[in-house]
C-alpha cells in the first residue's frame, strides 16, 4: 500500500494559513485496483478523518524525496555505479556523465552531481519549512499533533542530510526556512553528523511505531531507529549503533518471513520486512505524476515489450562470481539475456548492452497491462530493510566484542543466511560457525554484500570500513584515487553561484 503522494487537492485553512494539502488516503488490498493515494475526496475531507492538521506541509516534506536527484538517475551514479558490483550499463557511447561514476574521477562539472545537490538541498528546504509553519501555528487544538509532524519533517531533513554529508563531507547547514543555499559556507561533516543524529533522535521519540492501514509508508519510530543506527555504524559508534539496532528488533514488529525473490516485487512492499520505502503510484490516468523515475532509468534498454527504460545501473561480473553456489540471491539479482523472469517473461538477447540488468526493478506485466505503461513508475524505492538492520545489528555487536555479543553477532548472521537459502540446494549457504572475531567481521561484510546487492549500500560501505581501494581495484577501476574520490566534488555551478563561498573538496 503506498502513500503520501502529493497530488490534486483541496485548500485547508489552519492556523498557520492556507495551504494546499498533500495526504494520504487508503489504498485497496488488490494491487491492481489502486488509485493514486493523496487525494482528498468529499469523503474522506478534510481532517479529522486525515491523521492530523499538519498533514499539508509534512507530506510536501514526503514528496520531495521522490526527486529526480535523490533516487532516480543521479542517486543511482552516486549511490551505485561507483560501488565494485555495479557497471555504468546502457550502450557504450550513452551517459558520459554516469561514465565518470563508473571509471573515476567525477569531475566537479557533472550535471548529475549538481541535480544530486541540488534536490538533496530541496528536501532540506522543503523541510524546514514544514518545521517553520508547524512551530508557528499557535491554535491550541492543534499541539496535541505538532510534535508527530515535526518528527515526520526532522527525519526527512535527516535523510537527505545523510546523502549530503556522505556524499559530499562538509555541506551548508540550513536549519531554517530559508532556499537553497547560495551564499551560506560549508559547516564541518562533524557537526552534520550531530545535527542528523539529534533529529533522528527527536524522530524516534516522537513518531508512532505504526498507523493505520490507510497510512502505511508514513514515518515511524523504527525507521528513525534503523537509519540512526546507520548514522552511527558510518562513524564508528559501535555501542550506539547495537543499541539503535537492538531497538528496533526488539520491537518484534518486523522479521525475515518475507521470501527473498517476494521482497522486490510490487505486492512485496510494505511488507514485513520494510522500515522505510519511499512511496510511489501510478495508474492508467496518472502514469508518472505520483510516481519516480527510479526503476526507469534501470529497467531493461531493449525494444518493443522489452523496453522498459534506459539500461543504467547494471550488476557487473565482479559480484555475479563473488556469490557463494547456489545462492539465490543472485538469481533475484542479476536479470539476464535469454533469463525467464519470475513473472514468466523470457528476456530475448539485445545486442550492444550489458549481459545482466537490475532484477530488483523487474516489474510486473500485470501492472504494466493495467497503467498501460513499462516504465515502472510505480515501483517503492526501498530505503531501509530488515535484513539491513539484522546486520547492521551484527556487525555493530560483533565490534563491540565479548563472547556474548560475538555469539548473538553470528546468530543474527545466520538468521539472514536462513531465509536467503530456502529453496536452494542441501548444503547451500551453511551456518556461519567461528567464534573468531576478524573471520566473523569478514563474514558480515561479505553478506552485506550479496543480501543488499544493487540496494546502493555497498560504496557506502567500502568507505567506511576502509577497503574501497583495495575493492574497487580489484574490479578494474583504477581510476579511484582514496584521498579524492571517497567524496563528492563539490559541483562547480554551486561554487559560481555562491560567489566563491563555498570551496572545492581536496585533490578536484
Amino acid at each position: 500500500m503506498k502513500n503520501y503522494k502529493s497530488i490534486k487537492c483541496l485548500p485547508y485553512l489552519l492556523g498557520i494559513g492556507f495551504l494546499i494539502i498533500a495526504v494520504a488516503s487508503g489504498c485497496k488490498k488488490d494491487f491492481l485496483d489502486r488509485d493514486p493515494q493523496g487525494l482528498y475526496t468529499l469523503d474522506n475531507y478534510p481532517f479529522p478523518q486525515g491523521s492530523g492538521p499538519y498533514d499539508a506541509v509534512v507530506f510536501n516534506a514526503y514528496s520531495s524525496m521522490r526527486a529526480y536527484g535523490m533516487v532516480a538517475f543521479p542517486a543511482i551514479g552516486v549511490n551505485s555505479i561507483r560501488s565494485d558490483d555495479a557497471d555504468k550499463g546502457s550502450t557504450a557511447a550513452d551517459g558520459a556523465t554516469q561514465k565518470q561514476m563508473d571509471e573515476f574521477p567525477v569531475l566537479p562539472s557533472n550535471g548529475l552531481v549538481n541535480s544530486y545537490w541540488q534536490d538533496h538541498f530541496i528536501t532540506v528546504t522543503t523541510a524546514n519549512k514544514a518545521i517553520q509553519l508547524i512551530n508557528n501555528d499557535s491554535v491550541a487544538s492543534n499541539a496535541q499533533f505538532r510534535p508527530q509532524a515535526l518528527a515526520e519533517a526532522r527525519f526527512i531533513r535527516a535523510h537527505a542530510y545523510f546523502d549530503l554529508v556522505r556524499g559530499f563531507g562538509a555541506v551548508p547547514k540550513l536549519d531554517t526556512a530559508t532556499n537553497v543555499p547560495k551564499n551560506l559556507p560549508r559547516t564541518s561533516a562533524s557537526e552534520i553528523y550531530s545535527f542528523i543524529e539529534a533529529d533522528l533522535m527527536f524522530a524516534a521519540n516522537n513518531l508512532p511505531a505504526t498507523y493505520p492501514s490507510a497510512f502505511t509508508g508514513r514515518l515511524t519510530t523504527n525507521a528513525a531507529k534503523g537509519l540512526l543506527a546507520k548514522v552511527y555504524l558510518t562513524r564508528g559508534n559501535w555501542s550506539m549503533a547495537m543499541a539503535m539496532a537492538g531497538q528496533v528488533i526488539n520491537s518484534g514488529l518486523y522479521n525475515l518471513n518475507t521470501k527473498y525473490e517476494d521482497i522486490f516485487k510490487e505486492s512485496g512492499e510494505n511488507s514485513s520486512e520494510s522500515i522505510f520505502e519511499i512511496q510511489a503510484t501510478a495508474s492508467a490516468v496518472e502514469k508518472s505524476a505520483y510516481g519516480t523515475e527510479y526503476a526507469m532509468h534501470q529497467g531493461v534498454r531493449g525494444t518493443g515489450l522489452f523496453n522498459f527504460g534506459w539500461g543504467f545501473n547494471v550488476p557487473n561480473m565482479n559480484l555475479f562470481n563473488a556469490y557463494e553456489a547456489n545462492d539465490p540471491r543472485r538469481e533475484r539479482t542479476f536479470l539476464r539475456q535469454t533469463e525467464t523472469t519470475y513473472y514468466g517473461e523470457t528476456i530475448p538477447t539485445i545486442n550492444g548492452v550489458p549481459f545482466a540488468f537490475n532484477e530488483k526493478v523487474y516489474h510486473s506485466p500485470d501492472f504494466r497491462n493495467k497503467i498501460q505503461s513499462q516504465g515502472g513508475s510505480w515501483m517503492n524505492v526501498r530505503i531501509l530493510r530488515y535484513a539491513d538492520v539484522v546486520l547492521m545489528y551484527a556487525e555493530a555487536a560483533n565490534e563491540v566484542g565479548g563472547a556474548a555479543n560475538i555469539t548473538d553477532a553470528r546468530n543474527k548472521l545466520n538468521s539472514i543466511r536462513a531465509r536467503a537459502r530456502v529453496g536452494a540446494p542441501a548444503g547451500t549457504l551453511p551456518d556461519v560457525t567461528t567464534a573468531d572475531q576478524a573471520t566473523l567481521r569478514d563474514a558480515i561484510r561479505s553478506e552485506r554484500r550479496f543480501e543488499l546487492a544493487m540496494e546502493h549500500d555497498r560504496f557506502w560501505d567500502l568507505i567506511r570500513w576502509g577497503t574501497a581501494a583495495t575493492a574497487l581495484s580489484s574490479a578494474g577501476r583504477p581510476g579511484y584515487v582514496p584521498n579524492r574520490d571517497n567524496l563528492l566534488p563539490i559541483p562547480q555551478a554551486q561554487i559560481d553561484v555562491s560567489g566563491g563561498v563555498l570551496t572545492q573538496n581536496p585533490n578536484y
